[in-house]
């Protein structure tokens, strides 16, 4: 329970609010995510009642991660915009107390909720700034954080020919300042680019290392995101037994949007079993679907919609097929999604056919 803030001198408010903001990324790194924007919001409110800007930049920085890992992408592009919209000028120079530079941080994860939207225009443009402020003060750790932003927004987007440089060189960085906070998170998102673009073999030790090396077997996206690598492999079963230990953490720890993730990777894993599970997976992909438009994760639907029009093509439902398969590419368009576009084409053409 948060102490009450009434009827305190302000010296106590300010220490307060010390103490609450401390809270706040306690809460999100335990991943209590409820309790995380509670702190976070009540420290807003005594830094307001101070006019004290550091506490209010600092105190949003830490809720943009947490509103993100929670699925809260909305909410988390709501308060980062409220810092990038404050720090210009001399003020993208400030620590505000903090290790990294607010001015990169808030950009950072803007750039990534932004991602999960599917507002890549956006987000590549904050990205973008937030690199070049990074490089501008030529500060490591602000920089890896930037390159891994856009990285991974060109990633969702599936311009792998944009994101494995940016991910490759925001690696080489937390090598060699050995930046560990990074490091494992840049190595996962790298060997995922490498294996969407067809390097399997490649990516799957970059994969499995980071995991073992950064406790990532208690992280939902990191277990996923291999889950997906043995399944591109053709390793079904090990594929399903990460998917379900994917969707077991995120709904342990109310990760909406790695639950989301999880779902679709399961129907996906459904769908491509010997012999297919068409019950489990079109209830998986059902269940994603409906947790991304809750969301706004518009790519992830995109996603599922065409998985479910590839399931109903196998099936001969044409006009299953067809609904869903021209969902995804609408949405595929809108977003300028060229990679996955051409095989939900493919696909729909052959339905018609």
């Amino acid at each position: 329970m948060i102490p009450s803030h009434r009827k305190l001198p302000l010296d106590d408010h300010r220490r307060l609010g010390r103490v609450s903001l401390y809270m706040t990324e306690y809460f999100r790194v335990v991943r209590d995510y409820d309790r995380a924007v509670e702190a976070g919001q009540h420290t807003l409110t005594l830094a307001e009642s101070l006019n004290d800007l550091g506490t209010q930049v600092v105190a949003h920085v830490y809720l943009g991660p947490a509103y993100y890992a929670s699925g809260d992408y909305r909410r988390g592009i709501e308060v980062l915009r409220k810092v990038v919209t404050a720090l210009a000028g001399d003020l993208t120079r400030e620590h505000f107390g903090m290790t990294g530079f607010p001015s990169v941080l808030s950009r950072t994860w803007l750039t990534l909720c932004l991602a999960e939207v599917g507002a890549f225009r956006e987000a590549i443009a904050h990205g973008e700034e937030g690199l070049r402020i990074a490089e501008a003060i030529d500060h490591p750790f602000s920089l890896v954080s930037a390159y891994n932003s856009i990285g991974r927004v060109y990633l969702n987007q599936g311009v792998l020919s944009q994101a494995i440089p940016l991910l490759t060189r925001g690696l080489a960085l937390c090598q060699s300042w050995h930046i560990l906070t990074w490091l494992h998170t840049v190595a996962v998102n790298l060997g995922y680019a490498y294996a969407l673009s067809g390097c399997v073999a490649e990516a799957l030790p970059l994969l499995e290392q980071a995991i073992s090396e950064g406790s990532g077997s208690s992280n939902a996206m990191w277990t996923a995101h291999l889950s997906e690598m043995y399944l591109l492999a053709g390793q079904i079963e090990k594929a399903s037994t990460l998917a379900g230990q994917a969707l077991a953490l995120s709904h342990d720890y109310k990760e909406q949007g790695y639950q989301a993730r999880a779902l679709r990777l399961r129907g996906e894993i459904a769908s491509q079993s010997d012999p297919p599970e068409i019950e489990l997976a079109e209830a998986h992909y059902r269940q994603a679907v409906a947790l991304a438009e809750a969301l706004g994760m518009r790519p992830l639907q995109a996603h599922c919609h065409r998985g479910l029009g590839t399931l109903y093509a196998t099936l001969g439902q044409q006009e299953q097929a067809c609904t869903e398969l021209s969902a995804a590419i609408v949405l595929y368009r809108a977003m300028d999604m060229t990679f996955w576009l051409p095989q939900a084409e493919a696909a729909l053409a052959r339905v018609k056919d």
